[in-house]
Formats: C-alpha cells, structure tokens, sequence
C-alpha cells in the first residue's frame, strides 16, 4: 500500500472498484491537465490490478478499499491529509476541467469566509458529448436544506480545516453523503460559486446517482431533515413531493438527450 508523498496545495481522492478502467484513465488525464500541485491518491480493491497500474503509472497513491463508497473517501483523506489546504475527491468517471482546480484554489484563497467552492458542472454520455450544463450559482446554496441539491459535487474544493472540523462524510448515507456534508460545512461558512464550469460528470446507466436516484431522493430528504429546525421540519412535506418532482423531471430530461444521442 502507498500512501501520499507529501504536502501539496489539494489533495483528491480517488475512489473505484476498478471497472472502469478506460474512464479512470481519462479522469487521470483530466487532473494532469491542472496547474496546481495535487497529491491524487485511489482507494480500491487489492484485486482490481488496471486501476492500481493506471495510478501507479500516474504517481498516485494506492489505498486498499475498505468497502462502501464515503468510507473508501474518508479512509483516502484520513491516511493522506497532511498540511494540503485544500480536499475534495473525483468519482473514477467524472473530469475536470482544464485549469479549474487553479481557479477554485484562488477563489477560496480570495474568500476567507468561504469553506467550499464549486462551479458549473457538464453532464457528457459514456462517449464524452455533453448532455447538459448545470449552471446553479450563488442561488444554490440558499435553498440546499429544503430544494433540490444543485451544488454539482465534482470540481468542488472544500478547506482542509472545515473538512476536519465536520468530521469528513457520514458513511450511514449510501449515495446522499455529499448533500450532507455540504449542509453540516454551511454551518461553518459560505458555499461560493465560482460561475465558471469546473468538471463534467459523466451520464450512463450504471452511474451511481442515476440507477439509485429513488436511494438518492430518500437519502437527500433525512440529509435535509436534519438540518432543519423543529418548525421547518414539522413542513417539510409541503415542499417534499415538488422537489421529488423536479429532481425526476430533471433526470428523465438528461436521460432523453442520452438516448437520442445514441440513436444517433
């Protein structure tokens, strides 16, 4: 097991089963393309030998994967995180954008009340081609304990002390781990956006978020209880059924520009 060489600007976590090997690579390619320092290290089975060469070919760290998707994040962070400013960690399908981590870093260098920045996030198919561009800005935020979660997770950069003072990701969520973490880090200071698009997420069927969106919706809602206080979570169903509504009306127009791309 190796483990991460030393103190750099960021440090990301990469976790993966090892499956998808011709997307770990790409995503490798996409944390190349960055202009800050970043110690990068992949958590996964002993037995998923392509993923560990792919790592060990980038100068990554290895980390064997304890099982379960926010545990295999926490152990990343807690056997690495040394004096690095920054955290966050990269699904072994998603990308970054060309230069983002440099503007993330300097946004929250330029925000001292900010505890995590994120950006516009592009949704591409299995093939790269783009789907869709979330452009959730300052506004969303505001509404994360009662709406929909429109704070895309890839390219987000969260302070190292906030992650440490919140206690990293609670492994009780499955799929929904994110959204809590960003609500318990809001309590501790601003989510900020930098309004620029900083990762894509890749769109396809056995992507987590999507073939477990009813898991998802269920974990988001116990994420959002709570953080809400006695009277806002006595009407929480008010605004429940809507929001499940909009999340479902979202994904199925996501999953309508995939298939039409693949008819093509």
């Amino acid at each position: 097991m190796e483990e991460s060489r030393g103190a750099r600007d960021v440090l990301l976590v990469i976790p993966t089963l090892g499956s998808r090997a011709e997307f770990l690579r790409e995503t490798f390619e996409s944390i190349r393309a960055q202009d800050v320092d970043v110690d990068v290290v992949l958590v996964t089975p002993a037995s998923a030998h392509e993923a560990r060469d792919i790592a060990t070919s980038c100068g990554a760290g290895i980390i064997d994967d304890p099982g379960g998707l926010a545990a295999a994040i926490n152990l990343g962070v807690e056997r690495s995180l040394r004096d690095h400013e920054f955290v966050t960690w990269l699904n072994d399908d998603d990308l970054l954008e060309p230069g983002s981590l440099a503007e993330t870093v300097e946004f929250l260098r330029s925000r001292p009340d900010a505890v995590a920045a994120f950006g516009h996030c592009r949704y591409v198919d299995d093939r790269g081609r783009e789907l869709w561009v979330s452009r959730a800005g300052a506004w969303a935020p505001r509404v994360l304990a009662w709406g929909p979660d429109l704070v895309p997770q890839p390219g987000m950069l969260i302070r190292s002390d906030a992650w440490r003072a919140v206690g990293g990701l609670n492994p009780s969520y499955s799929l929904a781990f994110d959204l809590d973490l960003l609500l318990r880090l809001k309590r501790r200071g601003a989510l900020v956006s930098t309004g620029r698009i900083v990762s894509s997420f890749r769109w396809h069927p056995d992507s987590l978020t999507v073939d477990g969106r009813d898991i998802n919706i269920a974990e988001s809602e116990r994420a959002k209880r709570a953080a809400l206080g006695p009277i806002a979570r006595s009407l929480a169903w008010t605004w429940q059924a809507p929001v499940r509504m909009a999340t479902r009306i979202a994904a199925n127009e996501v999953n309508r520009r995939a298939s039409r791309l693949s008819a093509q």
